[in-house]
């Protein structure tokens, strides 16, 4: 009786921490590197007056912490499936869980690493607080690249994520084979080839690039799969720890929906791995 009353307050206290959520305005003051937007554009990409960090502390936690950059085409947000909806999952792991709602570049490519850099400062600076030694960040389709454009251009040791995992991930800016609404989104229309190479991050991956857990499927007809892959292979020639999971189906967007074919592989997989890079 004792052991299954703990268990249910466990469990409670748990569910507590992942509906009443710590946010936090990532910017006090002036935000830097503006996207020109000050309202809302008809058919344009969302206004987000007030980038935050959305922070589900775990309850019992393993010194370990996520940093989630939801995906859109870096036009709007998927917070739902590819942010919140994975919290509780996250805190029964004994992971601290945060979800960023960052800017939209509005072809000003510099604006959403600017809030994903402040998002690790965030979370170092509660680290004490949150029990915490390791921070990741993860990141789907659009927020996948954001993800990674911050393990490969981040700025110092506090910036730096200790491990990446990547939803499908948009990764390069090469417009063969990128995604050519996050491509525009981010860049403008007419980037330089100078610019399409800075933002394509399987060329800027170094041996001090972060271990990374990489998901995608084969069908996906929005980011084509080679994004991942000539990720991993970049990682591989680096000697960087990364693994890479390719379903034969499954699409695009699947997030932590229950739908997804896969969805049982790969919460187990991943659950494994983050067990053996926190060892």
């Amino acid at each position: 009786m004792k052991t299954l009353l703990f268990t249910l307050l466990i469990f409670a206290s748990t569910m507590l921490s992942a509906q009443n959520p710590i946010e936090i305005k990532l910017w006090n003051g002036q935000m830097p590197n503006s996207n020109d937007m000050t309202r809302q554009i008809e058919n344009g990409p969302i206004y987000i007056s007030e980038p935050t960090l959305k922070v589900y502390p775990a309850p019992n936690s393993n010194g370990m912490a996520i940093v989630a950059c939801p995906g859109g085409g870096y036009s709007n947000l998927a917070m739902g499936h590819e942010g919140t909806d994975m919290a509780s999952w996250f805190n029964n792991q004994g992971i601290t869980y945060a979800v960023l709602t960052y800017r939209m570049p509005n072809g000003h490519h510099n604006v959403p690493l600017s809030d994903a850099l402040q998002a690790m400062r965030i979370m170092r600076q509660h680290a004490d607080e949150w029990h915490i030694q390791k921070i990741g960040i993860m990141g789907s389709s659009a927020g996948g690249h954001l993800a990674s454009t911050l393990a490969t251009h981040y700025t110092d040791k506090t910036t730096r994520p200790d491990f990446q995992i990547l939803f499908y991930p948009v990764i390069t800016m090469d417009p063969t084979y990128s995604h050519l609404g996050s491509h525009d989104n981010l860049l403008g229309e007419n980037p330089s080839k100078t610019l399409e190479e800075k933002y394509s991050n399987e060329k800027q991956v170094t041996e001090q690039t972060p271990p990374a857990f990489i998901l995608h499927s084969s069908d996906d007809t929005v980011v084509p799969v080679a994004n991942s892959i000539n990720y991993y292979l970049a990682l591989n020639k680096h000697n960087v720890s990364a693994c890479l999971h390719i379903y034969p189906i499954g699409g695009h967007g699947w997030g932590y929906n229950e739908n997804f074919t896969y969805k049982r592989e790969w919460t187990g997989e991943l659950e494994k791995w983050l067990r053996e890079i926190n060892k």
